[in-house]
């Protein structure tokens, strides 16, 4: 059994933002399932079935491991079996990388994953969402960058990496 989990920001307010990256696969996941997705307040997300679990935090980003350990252990999921699926500042925008006991490279979702499992041990999608400095602003502060939404160019990007991540979800499935 694996356990896929889109890390974001919970409200509208972050819906659109590079950070969301992670939660808008598994809401676009959600909708090519079929599936509709269950609050579940005592594991602070929202989880749907179908085969495998799917999951998306309502926690703060910075606060992501709180969510995952406690879905972690509800459902008994080995660490093999857990798939994050999270923006990345390394990757340029439209680019991913699906890697096993990976660290967190400085990305704060990832580092409070890691410290309430106490392992590195599972897969990453990590999701490009580029760099300020490679952008048309390379003064902007990182925190205010992945707060920012996808520029029309870069969002046709992020919707073929989207559909990209779904078929190698999909293909998970299969194996």
């Amino acid at each position: 059994m694996s356990l896929f989990i889109g890390l974001g920001n919970p409200g509208s307010k972050y819906q659109s933002t590079r950070h969301n990256l992670g939660q808008n696969v598994i809401l676009n996941l959600f909708q090519l399932l079929g599936l509709t997705p269950k609050s579940h307040p005592k594991l602070l997300a929202h989880i749907a079935q179908s085969g495998h679990f799917y999951a998306y935090t309502t926690t703060y980003m910075n606060e992501s491991g709180i969510s995952a350990q406690k879905i972690v252990n509800f459902y008994k999921i080995p660490s093999a079996g857990l798939y994050l699926i999270h923006d990345d500042l390394d990757l340029p925008v439209g680019e991913w990388r699906l890697q096993f006991g990976r660290g967190p490279a400085g990305h704060k979702g990832v580092e409070s994953v890691v410290s309430h499992l106490g392992s590195q041990d599972f897969w990453r999608f990590r999701l490009g969402i580029g760099h300020p400095r490679d952008s048309s602003n390379p003064g902007l502060p990182v925190e205010d960058y992945v707060l920012m939404p996808f520029t029309p160019p870069e969002q046709v990007l992020i919707e073929a990496v989207i559909a990209k991540i779904i078929t190698e979800i999909k293909n998970l499935h299969q194996s």
